[in-house]
This record gives structure tokens, sequence and C-alpha cells, in this order.
């Protein structure tokens, strides 16, 4: 009885899976099936597949738009990459150091300090662009990269995440440490860094793909066609075209297949990082 009622219950959870999947792929699927038909047909949900997927995807990815010319998915893809690399790179870093500062030194007002970053979250990121735009066009960096990423470096959440980890670690290794003549930077460096890596990479993850789909930012600070991002270029080819529904298509691959590739890590690092 017991055996039928757990394949019963096992049933129904696959069953819920199911479904549940079922409902979140079903329309990306159905958005993908809309492009694989000729270039003169009506742009509409369907389920069917079409026989030009190769034909439409070929001309997409080698045609150029624009006035310059610059606008191509490949260089939309480039940038969208930097743009999510370098944002969640540098936010995983500035983070972990200032939790590390926050924790292991001696620095006045910390726990003020920490109330203040964890107001920011308070805050939508939007509410801090125009402020923003104006220090990154006083230093010269509007239409550059450094103008794009750096602004949205600073994460009150990431030091949140680096900072309950770091208070899950022994005190032991701190003084072992010591003991052995380690440095600040060495302890740092040797044992913490090590140690971080599932938290970092899950919170690498999360901020690359939110820096993969930023798009008013991207809007506000560059105004050459060779620095759009793939999600500007949905603004660009509109997403009744069929080129505009391509790029959608295209979009969804890389951050989808991240989280699909590193989702137990990213599980591990986000709930099970103290272990």
């Amino acid at each position: 009885m017991r055996s039928w009622r757990r394949l019963r219950a096992q049933f129904v959870d696959h069953l819920v899976l199911i479904v549940g999947a079922l409902v979140m792929v079903l329309p990306v699927y159905s958005h993908f099936a809309s492009t694989t038909h000729e270039a003169g047909s009506r742009m509409r949900p369907r389920l069917d597949l079409g026989s030009s997927t190769l034909e439409n995807y070929s001309n997409f990815l080698t045609a150029s738009s624009g006035f310059t010319g610059d606008v191509t998915v490949l260089a939309m893809l480039w940038n969208s990459f930097l743009l999510g690399a370098g944002f969640a790179g540098l936010k995983v870093l500035l983070s972990l150091f200032a939790a590390y500062a926050l924790i292991y030194f001696r620095v006045k007002f910390a726990s003020a300090i920490f109330a203040v970053l964890l107001l920011t979250l308070m805050l939508p990121l939007e509410s801090r662009f125009l402020p923003t735009y104006e220090i990154v066009a006083n230093l010269g960096l509007v239409n550059t990269r450094t103008g794009l990423i750096l602004p949205l470096v600073a994460s009150g959440l990431g030091t949140l995440f680096f900072r309950q980890f770091l208070l899950t670690v022994p005190d032991t290794l701190l003084e072992s440490s010591r003991l052995d003549g380690a440095g600040p930077w060495k302890f740092f460096k040797d044992i913490l860094m090590p140690l971080s890596l599932p938290t970092a990479a899950a919170l690498f993850l999360v901020t690359f793909v939110n820096g993969w789909n930023q798009y008013l930012w991207p809007v506000i600070v560059t105004s050459e066609e060779s620095s759009y991002t793939v999600v500007r270029g949905l603004q660009f080819f509109g997403f009744a075209s069929l080129s505009g529904m391509m790029l959608t298509v295209i979009a969804i691959l890389p951050p989808a297949l991240l989280v699909i590739l590193f989702q137990r890590q990213v599980v591990k690092g986000l709930f099970d990082g103290s272990h």
C-alpha cells in the first residue's frame, strides 16, 4: 500500500513538473516555429515548423543593417556578452571585497555602512540612471564600454550574499592563517576566495543574465550603432518583423544555456554555499 501511494505521489509530482515545463517552453517553441517559415509569411504564433530555418537564420546572421552597416547579429552578441560578463565579474569582485572588509577589518560604523548598502536594494536601478548619466557624461565616458559597465557594478545584494557566507567561515581558519604568517591578502586569496567560489559562481550567473537583459541603460549611455546590444537590437528591428523574432530567439539562447548547464552550481551557491 505504501509503495502504491509513493508511486502515485511521484506520478503526480512528475505530472505537475511536466505541465509546468510545457507551459514555460511552449511559447518559446511557438516563437521559434514562426521564424522557420518563409520571409513573406505572416508572423504569428504557430506550432508547425517550416522549411526555411537554415535560410532565414543564415541570411540574418550574415546580414548588416543600420545607416553605417554596423548593426550585425555577431556584433550585438559580442556587445551583450561584454556587458553581461563585465557587469557580473566586477560586481562579484566588488561585492566580495566589500563583504571581506566589513567582516574582517575594524571599519568604523561598519553596521551603518552595511545598512546603507541594504537601503540601495529599495531603489530600482532605473531610478539612479539620470544622475549616473550626468557623472558618466562629465567624465567623458559616453559611448564607451567603461561607461556602459562601470556605473552598474556596485551591488548591495551581492555584498549581502557574501557577508552572510563569510559569517559562516570558522574563526579557526583566520587564527591558523595568522599562525602561519599569512597576511590579510594571502588569507583572502588562498582561503576565502576558494571557499567563496560556489557563491561567486551563482552570483555571477544571476548578474550576467541581468546584465545581458539590460535595455534602458545602454539606450541612455550609447548612441553609436556599433555599440548596440541584443536587447537594444530588438527595438531596432521591431518585434513583429521576422528579423526581430529571430533576434529574440538568439537572445534567449546564451542565458538559457548557462542556467541549464550550471543550475546545480547556482542552487548550491545560493542555498548551500556554507557547506
